[in-house]
């Protein structure tokens, strides 16, 4: 039997919204991010620490990214009828085990395992806060609602991975993770909070994920979120590199520019997420544009900090509206099907950041720092394309047989 989504509605459907919810799932949002990404600013230290090459230490990316990737998708059919708040909070938990064991690791295995736990909590926390935003607010508000749950996302970039950059500086890299660890509790503790009931009344089934493919829009913004995904993280995994022996920066002024980035991709978040609500596909196609236009210029603006600056602003402010724009089209493509179509996304997204990752340490390994931003700049580019010659059209849903109850009816 096909899936269908029978979500029962809370804050949407009780009058007036209450913004808590949205915000603690943005908290949540962050928390993954923040872990997700945090090897990107720790690149140096983890890699001398572990003894290790810069490539080998950019596979703590990849191993999280691929057991996301592999996760999210059936994640909305592998919890069937749980209460999605009771699986989000579990799996918060979880997180923050795992970065606990990062910050103990001995060696690159004991690392590479707790990656892998982390990435088992990604792909659910992921695949189930990507399709909340409906969930929580009525019609009009959605648009907001997504906006702000990716904001956790931009926000990971200006606080997380800048400050996790300078409290490593200052305490070493295996405080950052200790720090990751906290506040993954402390995300968990707002959720129990604030999050209301989430209950699903009938299965998701795995041939739903067929259903949703089957969509060209979906389809299209799938092929949209991997390149471009992809074509960022082969270049931006290797950006402190770049930093360090092209540009001369020190650790101290890599974090700050990182923290211009970050702050260039809030807005860029919350310019683009609004705007992918009514224009989706003009928000869609402006993010990769910016994206692959800065991962260009970047090898030759080395020669001087404000020509670096310039260019990270502009990879900020487009990569801040990718996550949300393109989540924005999928769901527009496919409204009937809004958690298996987010779940898909997030399997996606994950498994472009794990890609990307390897393909940028292969290239940075063997032909240096200026391909390895070409080349994402090219992959980049390729998503662009894609963008412009696609439309996120829904499609009439496919006539289904009614699905089992709890009861199993």
């Amino acid at each position: 039997m096909k899936s269908t989504e029978a979500l029962t509605p809370s804050t949407a459907d009780s009058g007036a919204p209450r913004w808590s919810p949205v915000i603690a799932v943005a908290l949540g949002t962050f928390t993954v991010v923040s872990s997700e990404m945090m090897p990107v600013g720790l690149l140096t230290p983890m890699s001398e620490s572990l003894s290790v090459s810069d490539g080998v230490a950019g596979l703590s990316l990849t191993v999280s990214g691929i057991i996301a990737a592999a996760v999210s998708p059936f994640a909305p059919a592998l919890i069937g009828l749980r209460d999605r708040k009771g699986v989000l909070v579990t799996f918060m938990v979880l997180l923050s085990l795992a970065n606990a064991l990062t910050a103990v690791a001995p060696n690159f295995l004991v690392l590479a395992f707790s990656r892998v736990l982390l990435g088992i909590a990604m792909g659910v926390v992921w695949g189930l806060a990507a399709g909340l935003g409906p969930r929580l607010v009525d019609g009009p508000r959605i648009a907001l609602a997504t906006t702000l749950i990716f904001s956790g996302v931009s926000i990971a970039s200006v606080l997380g991975v800048p400050l996790g950059t300078l409290l490593a500086a200052l305490l070493g890299w295996r405080a950052t993770f200790w720090a990751l660890a906290l506040v993954g509790a402390v995300a968990t503790g707002v959720l129990v909070l604030t999050l209301p009931a989430l209950p699903v009344h009938h299965r998701s089934r795995l041939d739903g994920i067929v259903d949703a493919l089957r969509n060209r829009g979906v389809a299209a913004g799938l092929a949209i979120t991997g390149l471009v995904a992809l074509g960022h993280f082969t270049g931006y995994t290797y950006v402190r590199p770049v930093l360090e022996l092209d540009a001369g920066m020190s650790a101290g002024l890599i974090a700050s520019c990182l923290l211009v980035y970050g702050l260039a991709g809030v807005a860029g978040n919350f310019t683009l997420g609004p705007m992918a609500g009514r224009y989706t596909k003009e928000a869609v196609t402006i993010a990769p544009a910016g994206v692959a236009l800065a991962a260009a210029l970047l090898p030759f603006a080395t020669a001087s900090t404000v020509t670096v600056l310039i260019a990270l602003v502009i990879w900020g402010a487009s990569y801040g509206g990718v996550s949300v724009s393109t989540q924005t089209w999928v769901r527009t493509a496919d409204p009937a099907r809004t958690e298996v179509s987010a779940a898909l996304w997030a399997g996606v997204f994950n498994a472009s950041i794990a890609l990307g990752a390897f393909a940028g340490g292969l290239v940075i390994d063997r032909a240096g720092n200026r391909a390895v931003l070409l080349s994402a700049a090219l992959i980049t580019a390729a998503g662009l394309i894609v963008a412009a010659v696609s439309r996120p059209r829904p499609t009439a849903p496919r006539a289904r047989r009614p699905e089992l109850d709890a009861a199993g009816h």
